[in-house]
């Protein structure tokens, strides 16, 4: 019975190293797709946003106020 048990150990290490392969090797590439077609919605949002600001306006976030000109 002994001998069956040292025997077992090895064939677990073998299913267990089948399994983590398996889970290494699949296809992570499902995402992809998704994730390039949101990525070029954002770069085309990000091309149209403020087209009329001019490129050295200064950023005013809205809870600050303008600073006054005098």
């Amino acid at each position: 019975m002994a001998a069956l048990a040292w025997l077992l150990i090895p064939l677990f290490a073998v299913v267990g190293a089948a399994i983590w392969g398996s889970w290494v090797q699949r296809n992570k590439t499902i995402g992809d797709v998704a994730e390039l077609a949101g990525y070029a919605r954002f770069r085309d949002a990000m091309e149209r946003a403020h087209p009329t600001a001019p490129p050295s306006a200064p950023f005013h976030p809205a809870s600050e106020p303008a600073p006054a000109e005098s």
